[in-house]
C-alpha cells in the first residue's frame, strides 16, 4: 500500500492506494499519527478511492483512527468509497460509526 498526505491549514487528507492489508499497518500508523500530530488539526479525511480491498485488520486500524480522533475532538471521515472497499465498509455496518463519502 502507498501512503502519502497532505495539510491545508486545519484539514488532514490522508490519501492510501493499493491493498490495505495487515502489512500496510506501519505505513498507516506513521502517516495518520503525523497527521493526528500535527498542530491545529481538526479534521482528517481518509481517502480510499485508491485502496482496491481492505481486510478485517485494515477495519481495525480504522476503528482505532476513530478512537483516537474521538479523543482529541479531532472529526474523522473516509471519503471516496467506492466498488468492493463500500461493499465491506457497509457489510461491516461502518456507516453507523463513520461519515462515508
Amino acid at each position: 500500500m502507498q501512503v502519502r498526505f497532505n495539510i491545508k491549514e486545519t484539514e488532514g487528507v490522508f490519501n492510501l492506494s493499493g491493498k490495505f492489508i495487515f502489512d500496510a499497518h506501519r505505513e498507516f500508523l506513521s502517516g495518520f499519527h503525523t497527521l493526528l500530530n500535527t498542530p491545529g488539526i481538526q479534521s482528517i479525511n481518509i481517502d480510499l478511492g485508491g485502496v482496491s480491498y481492505l481486510d478485517s485488520s485494515a477495519l481495525g486500524m480504522l476503528l482505532n483512527a476513530r478512537e483516537q480522533t474521538a479523543a482529541r475532538n479531532v472529526h474523522l471521515q473516509l471519503t471516496k468509497c467506492t466498488g468492493r472497499v463500500r461493499e465491506i465498509l457497509d457489510i461491516a455496518n461502518y456507516g453507523k460509526i463513520f461519515k462515508l463519502s
